[in-house]
């Protein structure tokens, strides 16, 4: 199994990947655009991502670099903690951090009339300047969020590119944490919550 080729999605190199699909379909071109817009809303509002999956999912907020919690559209550059059912980082109070590296709107094939993408990054925590990355993946490693409309459709993608474990500046206990996490069992676990988010944020 390969990874799906997609527009703006980082390529496939190394390491663990994985795809996360989920689309809506409507008889009527008017409300495919219509509900497109509120599922914009739903993506770009990241702190009530875990509205869309209920109790015992994946907690997404977004943060400055200075440790501020923020209540606004995600921008470039913006921090989002994780926090996954499970053990978490332990040098960063049990999250993981990743960081918005890019966030676009696209117009890009004749399937789709637009889409939206936002990639994130494994990160350090805000106000962290000692270089360690706080999260179970290396710095190579992307998250990508995509959300696109075509003529009669919604859809939501998420897309995991060159998944390999943390060990660099992490700590020894951490290693140890990140190499379990990343063995396969707990991948699996990640991927039952991208599919939660991916169904819930076109649950109307």
């Amino acid at each position: 199994m390969e990874a799906s080729k997609c527009p703006g999605i980082p390529s496939q190199i190394k390491g663990a990947f994985h795809d996360t699909k989920s689309q809506k379909d409507f008889n009527v071109p008017e409300l495919a655009a219509q509900k497109y817009i509120e599922l914009k809303k739903r993506f770009l509002d990241v702190n009530h991502w875990k509205d869309q999956c209920g109790k015992g999912s994946t907690d997404f907020k977004l943060y400055n670099d200075l440790g501020e919690t923020l209540e606004r559209l995600p921008q470039v550059g913006d921090f989002v903690r994780i926090d996954i059912p499970g053990p978490g980082d332990f040098r960063a109070r049990g999250f993981d951090w990743v960081r918005i590296v890019d966030l676009s709107a696209q117009f890009v094939n004749a399937d789709e009339i637009e889409s939206q993408l936002m990639i994130c990054r494994p990160s350090r925590m805000p106000g962290d300047t000692s270089g360690n990355i706080s999260h179970f993946y290396s710095q190579e490693a992307t998250s990508s969020f995509r959300i696109a409309r075509g003529k009669n459709f919604i859809r939501v993608g998420i897309y995991g590119r060159n998944e390999t474990p943390n060990y660099t500046k992490t700590g020894f206990i951490n290693k140890i944490r990140n190499f379990i996490i990343t063995l396969g069992g707990f991948a699996k676990v990640t991927k039952i919550q991208w599919k939660c988010l991916a169904d819930g944020l076109l649950d109307f």
